[in-house]
């Protein structure tokens, strides 16, 4: 029941513009409604009552399997905010896409070192710094490069910031450079099964910061390092390495090759 509830919440609130509108809205503490969306607890009956009525429907309806519920919020207009009234209809489906791709992030969130062969150097592994953190109702991550490919005194340091979606087992991210928004990556990630999280394959899709105009797609392995780390220490590891470096874990090296198997006729991401 708890699951249920939680889940249903999360489709009731996806018709406003935030989960934060709706707890000003009904006048609930955030970080004890953030509980009812989590699973973690399930509100008292007379709370129960009060969200029930504010979307307009039953409090034993919130208790349904989410795919029931599901058919009865299609069937039956819900309570929105005349803000969500003026949506299109293409605008509030992608409201409800980003509340669904909320759902379970919270263990993807901390620092990871990106790995893939990189597009404007080819030959060399490039290590990045991500970070992924949940802000509000969203969850966004800021992606740092740092580039000295000719050994000069300064290195350069391009950062990317994005969001991130949980949509069917997979992890969707998309970003764009922010000093000249002129780049835009996307990476697609398969999640961790495990209670720990400890690496993370899948591909990215971006252009080569050459000046090539045609894109490119690479493996690529997200490498988790905690929520707390030294920051400006794990910036100075990012940068070029040899695809036969001992400061590289062969499994990673192996796990971002961007060769083909004969017979394939995609190019997948490797377990």
């Amino acid at each position: 029941m708890v699951q249920h509830f939680a889940d249903n919440l999360q489709l009731l609130c996806s018709y406003y513009k935030s989960v934060a509108d709706v707890c000003r809205r009904l006048n609930i503490n955030r970080a004890q409604f953030n509980r009812y969306l989590n699973g973690t607890t399930v509100p008292s009956s007379s709370t129960r009552r009060r969200i029930g009525e504010f979307f307009g429907v039953e409090p034993s309806e919130m208790a349904l399997p989410h795919d029931q519920f599901v058919k009865l919020v299609q069937a039956r207009p819900i309570r929105q905010s005349e803000d969500v009234k003026s949506l299109t209809p293409e605008q509030q489906q992608f409201n409800q896409l980003n509340q669904s791709g909320q759902h379970g992030l919270a263990k993807y969130s901390g620092y990871y070192f990106e790995y893939y062969l990189s597009m404007a150097c080819p030959g060399k592994i490039l290590r990045t710094l991500v970070h992924i953190e949940s802000q509000g109702d969203k969850t966004y991550y800021q992606r740092t490069e740092r580039l000295n490919p000719r050994n000069l005194k300064k290195s350069f340091h391009g950062i990317y910031n994005g969001v991130v979606q949980l949509l069917s087992d997979r992890l969707f991210l998309i970003d764009y450079e922010r000093q000249t928004h002129v780049e835009m990556t996307q990476t697609i990630l398969y999640p961790s099964f495990q209670n720990r999280v400890e690496r993370l394959t899948g591909l990215r899709l971006g252009v080569s910061g050459s000046g090539e105009r045609a894109p490119c797609c690479a493996r690529v392995v997200y490498e988790y390092l905690g929520l707390n780390i030294n920051k400006k220490r794990a910036v100075a590891q990012c940068g070029l390495y040899d695809v036969d470096s001992d400061l590289i874990d062969e499994d990673i090296c192996q796990s971002i090759k961007n060769d083909m198997k004969e017979g394939d006729w995609h190019f997948r991401a490797r377990f």
